[in-house]
């Protein structure tokens, strides 16, 4: 099963779309339509003046696979599903033996009140498994949205303070399916940093 992954891969693309709207309120002119890159400079400022990028990208697949805090948990709900799955069929595997167990027992014996008897009874336990799973995946997804929450938040104080004097106006983020920008400058990757900088994060933790 894949859902857990895929929710937590949503919850990056969710976590890093804040940061497309500008990050400070004394916001500087903003670049021409067509321009990623603009010099920051005023009246009687040198045109020798280094180029202050404005745009930067994080890699999502990147944090995803390289947070070892992302990765520890998103092991664990992966195997909690998988427990709920095993216990699942387990639980069917246990109704198939009880069946035939008393087709075995009652054989040519078995009258219809029996039979119709039997058949609610299992019928009534499979509807308990199910229950059981339903039950056992929502408390999952609940715990999975409370993750994805956490991990929205440390990202958005991480980011916020990264930002402080990187003075990024737009972080755009790219990853599989998501992968939108047909032309990536590479001196523009701050992944590395926000994977370095996440880690040591969740260690204080």
């Amino acid at each position: 099963m894949k859902q857990v992954s895929l929710i937590l891969n949503i919850v990056l693309l969710l976590a890093l779309g804040f940061l497309y709207y500008k990050v400070y309120s004394n916001e500087k002119p903003a670049a021409k339509p067509g321009t990623l890159h603009s010099v920051q400079s005023s009246a009687g400022t040198s045109n020798n003046e280094p180029v202050k990028a404005l745009i930067a990208y994080v890699e999502l697949d990147s944090l995803n696979d390289q947070i070892s805090y992302i990765k520890s948990r998103r092991t664990q709900l992966e195997a909690e599903q998988k427990a709920i799955e095993n216990e699942w069929q387990s639980g069917y595997k246990g109704l198939e033996a009880k069946k035939d167990n008393f087709i075995k027992v009652k054989g040519q014996t078995m009258t219809q009140e029996e039979a119709e008897k039997f058949q609610i009874e299992l019928m009534q336990q499979q509807q308990a498994i199910d229950s059981r799973k339903q039950t056992q995946l929502q408390n999952l997804s609940e715990k999975s949205y409370k993750f994805m929450e956490d991990i929205q938040k440390k990202l958005k104080e991480f980011l916020a303070d990264y930002n402080k004097d990187k003075n990024f106006q737009y972080i755009l983020t790219t990853g599989t399916g998501l992968d939108y920008l047909i032309f990536k400058d590479s001196t523009l990757n701050i992944t590395a940093d926000v994977v370095t900088g996440m880690n040591k994060v969740f260690s204080k933790n």
